[in-house]
């Protein structure tokens, strides 16, 4: 077997020296350019892209600028915010890392669920405290349609070249504000649009190699779905694009444009793994995922997170523990047991999940049946009769459920009327409150008098102050501490009800429904209120419940 064909079966496995050597060489493409002029100086020599001439190895000149060397080095390594802080050399006191700045090119035909993809990305990296936003050719596209041609199917006919020179000239001009958003301190930018041809992610490419502090991640989204691809299609024509259209004529137009992206598509392969680009393609939201070269911090937790998602409808129930003995004093922390009212909330609150989930159930087996009576006699997919999908899907099972509690005594004993025959129940450490550190079993009044400039510091910025003392945590520590939970939930299928407290509800809440840095520390999260999430592929739904200590219930509100 020869070793190109190998290389394009076997994994690519890079270790820190390869990286730095890559990183070396792509830092010092002038100086090599120079010296290949040299040595050609009497042939003619036609200027190129950056990236679209051979990778030559030269020897390098022994006294290299050193400043170059130390920002490689230093380039490598985990970058947490808040949780990490690297000593960088004198030299390089005014310089970012270079790990720290990612732009990431998406790829795909239209309705692929790209823009689902990045929505979700964002949403992470924003919850882990990395500064990402999206920039969508598309807004830009649609701003600028004032001063040109109707942007109909016809816009997006490849083999107009007048139009092809528009949309190039679009999606460069956001790559543009993308990079000047990144040298004013954003850490994550996304390039939202379908770049579905090589020339046209070879402009890209060509640009942001000029850039060597901001290192390029390629996300391909892929869908084969028929049914999900039909879903999208229809889900398009109440987009801007065909805002007030009659729908016939808009779904007709919108498959003509996808036709038209599908006759000049060139997928993420060959070219990128010559150049050593690395990419992620993501097939049918996930299923399916493919990496190439992925090195560095950043692209890695995109990666993670981006292998463990799904799109199956579920429930996701939150709520702070029952009242205990400490609530009722007003002390933060400790370990103590639930009050009467405690264990009260706990028995209602069992009866009222289980009274959610059954109406859940139902939901979904009804919407199952509306979906088999409409079906053709036979299912194109399965092949099976339209009877006897009825028959399985009246037959279906309860779907598992899962209930996870913290490990203190007031989150556990609130669980304890959840019968584990009925659910999985899990004791999970990661959900404990913030470590209030020496400040554990104080009031906020004990705290305001015995440590005043604590007291104040924490006012100041809650996000990331940390309590002092054996142990003591900041909102940033628990959200780390929380990372693990959100892949999790991102990854299962059961619907879970998560029993904790009130640091922790406001982290988990600020990821699920998208709160900003600022707003997490401060949303109010009162104790017996339930929060029900939906998630789902075109945003998340939200219901909200208190508890009724009168009449023993919950009231939507």
């Amino acid at each position: 077997m020869s070793t190109d064909r190998r290389r394009k079966t076997l994994p690519v496995v890079k270790t820190e020296h390869d990286i730095e050597e890559i990183e070396h060489a792509r830092l010092h493409e002038p100086i090599k350019e120079e010296l290949i002029k040299e040595e050609n100086i009497n042939e003619e020599h036609k200027e190129e892209p950056l990236l679209s001439k051979k990778t030559h190895w030269l020897q390098l000149s022994p006294d290299v600028d050193e400043t170059l060397l130390l920002r490689t080095r230093h380039s490598l390594g985990l970058d947490v915010p808040g949780a990490v802080h690297t000593i960088v050399p004198h030299k390089l006191k005014n310089e970012r890392q270079l790990d720290s700045k990612l732009a990431i090119i998406m790829v795909g035909l239209p309705a692929r669920g790209k823009s689902y993809l990045v929505k979700k990305l964002r949403r992470y990296l924003n919850w882990l405290q990395y500064e990402t936003k999206i920039f969508n050719v598309g807004n830009t596209r649609r701003e600028h349609e004032s001063s040109h041609t109707e942007q109909n199917a016809e816009f997006f006919d490849p083999d107009n070249r007048e139009m092809k020179r528009i949309r190039d000239k679009l999606a460069m001009e956001v790559l543009e504000h993308l990079m000047c958003w990144l040298k004013e301190g954003g850490r994550v930018a996304i390039h939202d649009a379908t770049n579905s041809t090589l020339s046209r992610r070879k402009l890209l490419i060509d640009r942001l190699v000029m850039e060597p502090e901001i290192k390029v991640l390629m996300l391909e989204s892929v869908c084969t779905d028929k049914n999900m691809l039909e879903r999208n299609f229809r889900l398009k024509l109440s987009g801007p694009d065909y805002k007030n259209k009659d729908p016939l004529e808009a779904l007709a137009d919108f498959r003509s444009r996808v036709m038209n992206y599908e006759r000049a598509y060139e997928p993420i392969g060959d070219w990128e793994e010559e150049n050593d680009i690395q990419y992620c393609k993501l097939i049918n939201v996930g299923k399916k995922v493919i990496a190439y070269n992925i090195s560095g911090y950043l692209p890695g937790q995109c990666l993670f997170y981006l292998m463990n998602f799904n799109l199956v409808e579920r429930q996701i129930f939150l709520t702070r523990h029952g009242e205990s003995t400490d609530n009722v004093l007003g002390r933060i922390g400790g370990d103590a047991p639930l009050s009467s009212l405690g264990r009260k909330y706990s028995k209602a609150l069992s009866r009222f999940v289980k009274q959610c989930r059954g109406e859940f159930a139902q939901e979904l087996v009804d919407r199952k049946k509306e979906e088999s009576r409409n079906s053709p006699e036979t299912s194109p997919e399965t092949g099976i009769p339209r009877k006897k999908l009825i028959a399985k899907t009246n037959s279906l099972p309860p779907s598992s459920f899962t209930v996870w509690t913290s490990m203190l005594k007031r989150s556990t004993e609130t669980g304890l009327a959840f019968d584990p025959d009925e659910c999985d129940i899990k004791h999970i450490r990661f959900l404990n409150e913030i470590n209030s550190g020496y400040c554990e079993g104080l009031t906020y009044e004990d705290i305001q008098e015995t440590y005043p400039e604590e007291f104040y510091a924490r006012q100041a910025n809650k996000l990331y102050y940390r309590y002092p003392g054996m142990g003591g945590e900041s909102y940033i520590d628990v959200i780390h501490r929380l990372q693990s939970m959100i892949i999790e939930l991102e990854r299962m299928t059961q619907s879970c009800l998560i029993i904790t407290h009130r640091v922790v509800m406001r982290i988990l809440l600020g990821y699920l429904l998208d709160w900003t840095q600022t707003e997490m520390p401060h949303m109010m999260v009162p104790i017996h209120t339930v929060y029900e999430i939906r998630p789902n592929p075109y945003g998340t739904e939200l219901r909200k419940w208190k508890y009724i200590e009168k009449t023993d219930s919950f009231e939507e509100f």
